[in-house]
């Protein structure tokens, strides 16, 4: 039905607006389809899936750090260094969603869940933007491997939706001594090898399911997630360096305590 596409549209948007910041995209996503009663392919998989759309925008702006990293593989250091710090922060999440994959989805992907999250990682951002300095490590190329572990490690609070993948890595990155400007962008890169394992993974699982107008749907808000992307991947940082994260923590806040108060009426 048309409503169908022109919803999927609607929440390509607001995945693309949300995915780089730290409000949580999938929670956005989980609370509107809940509202709207949006009936995506079974099992979650649109929610996961419109992700990658955004995470193309990043391979987009990014491409020729991207492509000299990948050109540079086994003959420069600093490409070498690169890469192995995005497979170090990419790794726990690789086994920990893997293991938990059916608990997540089953359990943690609900509106009441979201609306916690949202309001405690709020709480948690305004305290972390309140009593972290500035921070010692001002570029990706000054990380460390056991840095770059211990972000990916606190990137897997981000499984409980809510929570916020990116603010999770940016959050922990601003913990243990990075720069503003320099966890946002390891936390877009990050998210490159991230989200394209949780969506082939996710499409793996539910390819049995999947059917003509589930697939049109996904590539609707998949496209849509992606242009609305490209558009604001570098204002988001601009944005981030001029005002830092406290817009978005009580902009958490007040979206989970709305959404509690509706949850609560029903």
């Amino acid at each position: 039905m048309l409503i169908d596409y022109l919803q999927a549209a609607f929440l390509g948007v607001i995945e693309g607006l949300t995915e780089f910041i730290p409000v949580s995209s999938t929670g956005h996503l989980i609370l509107l389809v809940d509202l709207l009663g949006f009936e995506g392919p079974p099992g979650k998989v649109f929610e996961i899936a419109i992700q990658l759309g955004a995470i193309l925008a990043i391979c987009v702006v990014y491409w020729p750090r991207l492509w000299g990293t990948l050109a540079g593989l086994g003959r420069d250091d600093r490409a070498n260094r690169f890469a192995v710090n995005v497979l170090c922060g990419f790794l726990p999440a690789l086994v920990i969603g893997f293991f938990a994959h059916g608990f997540i989805k089953s359990v943690l992907f609900n509106p009441w869940v979201v609306s916690l999250a949202l309001i405690a990682g709020g709480i948690a951002i305004l305290f972390i933007e309140r009593d972290v300095g500035e921070g010692e490590v001002a570029s990706v190329d000054d990380f460390r491997f056991r840095l770059s572990l211990k972000i990916g490690l606190l990137q897997c609070l981000a499984m409980v939706p809510g929570v916020s993948r990116s603010g999770a890595t940016i959050m922990g990155a601003r913990l243990l001594g990075v720069q503003r400007a320099a966890a946002a962008e390891f936390s877009f890169f990050l998210a490159v090898p991230t989200m394209v394992a949780a969506t082939a993974y996710d499409l793996f699982k539910n390819r049995d399911t999947l059917t003509l107008d589930g697939t049109g749907l996904i590539a609707t808000g998949f496209i849509v997630a992606f242009l609305c992307a490209l558009l604001v991947v570098r204002s988001v940082l601009a944005f981030i360096n001029r005002y830092g994260f406290t817009p978005f923590a009580w902009y958490r806040i007040a979206v989970g305590a709305v959404m509690l108060a509706v949850l609560s009426l029903r």
